[in-house]
């Protein structure tokens, strides 16, 4: 079953912020995902306004989503975000 990492981005140093968006797309693709949405202009059409950046990666399984979030590649991508970005992050399965 497919799985999906969504994330809400507050970025708070752009220039380091792009250092980690560099490094994130082998990581995924690594574990078979792939980014669904990275960053693009989006509407609220419930709810409260919500600025923060928004990330959807779609990968073949919860396991694969999660060895992606554990692996060294994404590990060390984070360590690069540590500081530019506060990060909400969830891993959910599809129907």
């Amino acid at each position: 079953m497919a799985a999906y990492i969504i994330a809400r981005v507050s970025v708070t140093d752009t220039d380091q912020y792009d250092k980690y968006k560099l490094l994130t797309p082998a990581a995924v693709a690594g574990h078979g995902g792939s980014f669904i949405v990275r960053g693009g202009d989006h509407q609220v059409l419930e709810g409260e306004a919500d600025n923060r950046r928004i990330v959807v990666l779609e990968f073949p399984t919860s396991a694969d989503a999660r060895a992606f979030y554990d692996s060294p590649a994404y590990v060390d991508a984070r360590a690069v975000r540590s500081g530019a970005a506060e990060m909400e992050m969830v891993l959910v399965e599809g129907a």
